[in-house]
């Protein structure tokens, strides 16, 4: 049994545009500096930005892909063990799924160099969801990493 407290589960928030939870957070995710109106002017370009270069109808429909493309289902956590740091394949919670695909999309956004935030973000959202880019990488060696050490998955409790 762990022995943390429970967390608290927070009353979810919703954004005024398109009244999505998904979208708050990843305003939130994108907010730096407490700056939320600039973060949900860069969040909101990007999905229009993503909604112009397909014949897709409703714009959060790309945003919903790249981030069913990007969660990953399995991770590493270490656990040591008599003296001995092993990596345990664990599965993923369903909030954190979310809470690391939106990380690392806006991460890797981020790390674009010369390009808007805006431009970053719609294309690193539509290579996520053509199953591409860095962020897709991202979640290809979080499971390869789980894959390689399901030897140790015994030691998860």
């Amino acid at each position: 049994m762990s022995r943390r407290r429970r967390t608290i589960q927070r009353r979810e928030n919703i954004d005024a545009r398109y009244g999505s939870s998904v979208v708050a957070q990843l305003i939130s995710t994108v907010m730096q500096s407490g700056k939320k109106s600039t973060a949900e002017r860069i969040v909101y370009t990007a999905i229009e930005k993503t909604r112009e270069s397909s014949d897709v109808v409703d714009p959060l429909e790309t945003l919903h892909k790249a981030l069913d493309n990007v969660k990953p289902r399995l991770e590493t956590k270490s656990r040591r063990v008599g003296g001995a740091t092993y990596q345990v394949p664990m599965e993923v919670p369903a909030r954190r799924q979310v809470a690391l695909a939106m990380r690392w999309i806006v991460g890797f956004a981020q790390n674009r160099k010369n390009v808007s935030m805006q431009d970053a973000l719609a294309a690193e959202l539509r290579d996520a969801a053509a199953g591409q880019g860095n962020a897709i990488k991202k979640r290809d060696d979080t499971h390869k990493m789980a894959q390689a050490n399901r030897a140790f998955a015994h030691f998860r409790f």
